[in-house]
């Protein structure tokens, strides 16, 4: 069982598919970062300085004892949230168009093969049918 599991493993399928996984990670973590860091401020400078992280729409507010501790945590849809993540689907999407669309220009395009000639044998057949007209 530990041989079949090492072959398995070491199969090229599965190395790839284990660096395309970081790689996916390592894009994430770079899209995160440039929409939350760089898209979003220009959005938000273009609808009026809103911060998009910011915008929620709360439920219950979070509830404070005399001492100031927080009794009751607010309750909120984070909806900003949600349109960064969005934002960042659009990002990663374009970007991984890109990558397959240059991919695709890289690749050798595949040749047909060459039509296929009449076999001997069918050229010998259609002699003799020839000959025997």
């Amino acid at each position: 069982m530990l041989k079949e599991f090492k072959n398995f493993i070491m199969t090229g399928n599965v190395i790839e598919f284990a660096v395309g996984v970081i790689m996916a990670g390592a894009v994430g973590a770079v899209v995160n970062g440039f929409v939350a860091d760089i898209a979003m401020p220009l959005v938000g400078m273009l609808t009026g300085g809103v911060d998009f992280a910011a915008l929620k729409y709360v439920l219950s507010p979070e509830v404070k004892d005399a001492a100031g501790v927080v009794t009751s945590p607010e309750n909120a849809v984070r909806y900003g949230a949600w349109i960064n993540t969005l934002v960042s689907l659009v990002v990663i999407g374009f970007v991984m168009f890109m990558i397959i669309k240059a991919y695709n220009k890289m690749k050798k395009p595949v040749e047909a093969p060459a039509p296929a000639g009449p076999s001997q044998e069918e050229l010998l057949t259609q002699i003799r049918d020839l000959l025997k007209k």
